[in-house]
Formats: structure tokens, sequence, C-alpha cells
């Protein structure tokens, strides 16, 4: 469906973590191995927080492997917190508008999943969107809805409880029509401060997501790699899949869970549950 990935750390060029890793999310645009598509080629999409107020985005219905803008920009912003994704549409049209991270103020967004028979729950879910927001939707897609109900649903307060809100409320209308397997969610989410990502199905067969383990360790594991021998203890890299075949350096999302990384690199993982309204 998607590929997307998240740095929280020491600034760095942005370029580093997407071109060159050996299976980084440029590679993987084209060469996805856990995904439900190989290729992610309708359109790439970058926020990234730095020195200005709330954060950068960049868009681009191009595949991101062919978009030279990118490559240009990745090798001139460095940034300390940064989330890239690349699509492969559920059946929304290729457009800037459909394209992640979803802004709005501080906020940022990205996923990679669906809401199975999304067309038919529609119009219900966008009825409880709170109304002052319904017009600043501007993109067709399941997950940009998603976002607003999650907003409506006290996103500032509790991003991690919002979500499970919105995604119980549409488990539940899902319900509502015979709908199976309603959701399947791989979810980041930012404010420019913390990181949050989850992983979630309502079959209990979500797609992949895996955390970087801690600098200290990794060092230790990799001593002949310079690249890992840079990391410091506040880094941590949230991605779809891994960006090369290390030993020891990724974990696994159980399922049905979410982490939240703090400044600083400490993280707390938590059980994810959705709850109806």
């Amino acid at each position: 469906m998607c590929r997307w990935m998240a740095w929280h750390g020491q600034p760095v060029l942005i370029e580093e973590l997407l071109f060159k890793p050996k299976h980084g999310l440029i590679d993987q645009s084209l060469h996805a191995r856990m995904g439900a598509e190989t290729t992610n080629g309708d359109g790439f999409g970058l926020g990234w927080y730095g020195t200005g107020e709330g954060p950068g985005v960049y868009h681009s219905v191009a595949p991101a492997w062919g978009d030279a803008n990118l490559r240009h920009l990745a090798a001139h912003v460095e940034s300390p917190l940064f989330l890239a994704h690349v699509r492969a549409t559920s059946g929304t049209a290729v457009q800037e508008t459909n394209c992640h991270p979803y802004r709005h103020g501080r906020w940022l967004l990205v996923h990679n999943g669906l809401i199975n028979e999304f067309r038919t729950l529609r119009r219900e879910l966008m009825l409880a969107v709170e109304a002052a927001l319904v017009a600043e939707i501007q993109g067709t897609p399941d997950y940009e809805l998603l976002f607003y109900l999650a907003r409506t649903s006290g996103l500032e307060d509790d991003p991690l409880a919002a979500l499970e809100r919105a995604v119980g409320f549409v488990e539940e209308h899902a319900g509502r029509y015979g709908i199976d397997k309603a959701i399947q969610a791989s979810i980041g989410i930012s404010d420019g401060e913390r990181l949050w990502a989850l992983r979630y199905s309502t079959e209990a067969r979500s797609r992949t997501l895996f955390l970087s383990a801690d600098a200290r360790s990794v060092k230790e594991l990799h001593p002949e790699n310079p690249r890992l021998q840079l990391l410091r203890d506040e880094d941590r890299l949230i991605v779809s899949e891994p960006f090369a075949d290390l030993p020891g350096v990724w974990h696994e999302f159980p399922e049905s869970s979410a982490v939240i990384v703090h400044p600083g690199g400490e993280h707390e993982q938590r059980p994810f549950r959705p709850s109806a309204h």
C-alpha cells in the first residue's frame, strides 16, 4: 500500500536517510519487500521541522525515485525530526492533496493502510468530523478523514487516545454495515517535539512497523559500520520495513501496539486499544 519512515534525534541531512541507505525509503518506493505492493509510485511527501514556525512540507505526484527536486532538497535540508512517505493508492486519485504527510498547524501524520469499503462509510464518517474542521479537508483519502476524526476526538491533548477513539468509531460503523476487516493502520504522527507511532488492524494481521534499537546497542553490535558509529543516544528511527539487514538493529512493533518517542530519545511502548465513542 505505502511505505513511510520517521526520524527523531540529532539534526541530519535528510538525504542520509532517504537516499543513502541500501534499502531506504527511495529504494522501497521501487522494491518494497514487506508491503502489499512492490512499487509505491503514486506520489511522495516529506514533512520536516526546522527553524521556521511549524513544519515544512513537500508533496509531489511524481514517483519518489525520479523526483530531481526532492533529491536536491534532501541534500540541503537538515532536520532533527522528519517524516517521509511513498504512496501506493488504494483507489483515490493521484494528486498532491492526497499525498502525505497531512499537515495541520504543528502536526504531521503519515500512514500505511486503509479503511475497508471506505466509499460506503465516508458520508457517516464525514458527518462525525467537527463542523469547523470540515472545510480544511483538502484530499479524498480515507486516512486524511481519520486524521480529522482524531482531531475531533482530542488529538491536541492525547494523540493516541484520540486515534483509539477515531479507529474505534470506524470499526463501530463498519460493523453496522457488516464490513469485515474494517481497518488497517500503521500511523506516524508528530507535533514537532514528540513522535507517536502505532500498528493495528481489525483482523490482527497488521502491516509491518519497526523501531530502531538504542544507539549504544547498535554501535556495540556493528563496530565495523562507520555510519552507525555516528548515532547518539537521542536517535530513533521508525520504518515500515528495515533499511538494511543488520541483526539487532530493528525491533518489530508487536500487534496492536504504539510507541511514543520523547525528546532525548526515551521511548515508551503501550497497547493500542480502539474504543467506540
